[in-house]
């Protein structure tokens, strides 16, 4: 056991002077544009995980909910508690299957786009969710295009992330991070409907 031990030491060491030599290199630091995508679930719960981890570091987090409505949520019902430190706006009109109207999806998905853009341009805010974003851009509610060029010409310091399945082709190009989420195996596929805390 103790030769076991010495080699994982010797390691560790060899490791940890890798990692140090390899940090060296990276230096720079600004607002970085980070998009969770894929058919699993889990791409807005990052993106609220991020905005509790802002909130730890005493930032101004601004959240736009895209789609889902005035249903409640665990997060609008925690984020809620911070209003000196969270704008949350739920913009949404509720799923497409729910409202079949698309005319009034495209006019709440522009408003939740003029929201978006104001918090993006306000300099008292250091991080900005877009969830479910990525839903009205697969419709098409949104100009791309637009979304593109405003998402380019952020604020350097800005961090801005984008949730939802479907994520086009242009916002991967331009971002800093893409995270793909990847169902394996998910409860609803077994029968279950969604579960308070886990699911909202």
């Amino acid at each position: 056991m103790t030769d076991e031990n010495t080699q994982h030491a010797e390691a560790m060491r060899a490791l940890k002077a890798e990692r140090e030599e390899l940090m060296k290199s990276k230096t720079l630091e600004k607002g970085l544009l980070l998009v969770h995508t894929g058919d699993g679930k889990g791409k807005s719960s990052a993106g609220f995980g991020m905005v509790a981890r802002s909130l730890g570091w005493g930032m101004q987090v601004g959240v736009v909910q895209f789609i889902k409505g005035k249903w409640k949520t665990g997060e609008r019902l925690f984020f809620s508690r911070f209003p000196d430190q969270v704008r949350y706006r739920v913009m949404g009109e509720g799923f497409t299957w729910d409202t079949q109207d698309r005319e009034r999806d495209i006019a709440a998905a522009k408003a939740a786009w003029e929201e978006s853009k104001a918090m993006i341009a306000d300099p008292t805010l250091d991080f900005v969710l877009l969830d479910e974003i990525n839903i009205a851009l697969r419709y098409d509610y949104l100009d791309i295009d637009e979304v593109v060029e405003v998402l380019k010409a952020r604020p350097n310091d800005k961090h801005v992330c984008l949730t939802g399945r479907n994520a086009k082709p242009q916002l991967l190009e331009i971002a800093d991070l893409v995270t793909e989420m990847t169902l394996v195996k998910h409860p609803f596929e077994q029968g279950f409907k969604a579960q308070r805390g886990v699911e909202f």
